[in-house]
């Protein structure tokens, strides 16, 4: 019975992942609302990334403390005052995972003192899914997650977008190819 029951679920995560990210977001349109967790585990922590106002980057990561997220994502803390002096105000590192998970990687990467660095949990993966930037990472990580993606979006308008062909590589996504692009 226990078969069934794993076999029906991957079933439905594969399912699950290739309707929801079957029409990615795009360059222009409005950020779509999903909710994520940046300051505490409950519901009521949680915001919209959509309604975040300015200028800001979202980078979308599989898989928090994996090894390709590990060497991506510390070139935007590296390089944040540079994504300041282009006029992003703040940073968001998403990930499908929780939020203990991304606090403690945060301060893993040394970026807890960062104010506008966000690591933030797209726990139940609303963010990504509805963005359609969700993909089946059943068989490496046991669930759908996000695309290995970039977004630059002002006051909820993408106005660039970069993604990954290969979740498993960090090209288009790197820190110093979206700064040559601002």
């Amino acid at each position: 019975m226990a078969g069934i029951m794993t076999q029906a679920a991957k079933a439905a995560h594969a399912t699950a992942a290739s309707l929801l990210s079957a029409s990615p977001i795009k360059v222009g349109d409005k950020l779509p609302l999903g909710k994520v967790k940046e300051k505490g585990p409950t519901a009521d922590d949680a915001f919209d990334l959509g309604k975040v106002g300015g200028k800001i980057v979202i980078v979308g990561i599989p898989a928090a403390y994996s090894p390709t997220c590990s060497n991506q994502v510390p070139g935007y803390i590296k390089d944040v005052e540079k994504f300041k002096e282009k006029g992003v105000s703040d940073i968001y590192v998403v990930s499908v995972n929780d939020y203990f998970v991304m606090s403690a990687w945060k301060k893993h990467l040394d970026a807890a003192d960062l104010a506008n660095v966000h690591f933030v949990a797209d726990d139940t993966s609303e963010f990504s899914s509805h963005s359609g930037l969700l993909f089946d990472a059943t068989g490496l990580l046991g669930a759908p997650r996000a695309k290995r993606f970039t977004a630059v979006v002002q006051d909820g308008v993408v106005e660039k977008l970069y993604i990954e062909e290969n979740p498993g590589v960090s090209t288009v996504t790197a820190a110093d190819n979206v700064l040559k692009e601002l």
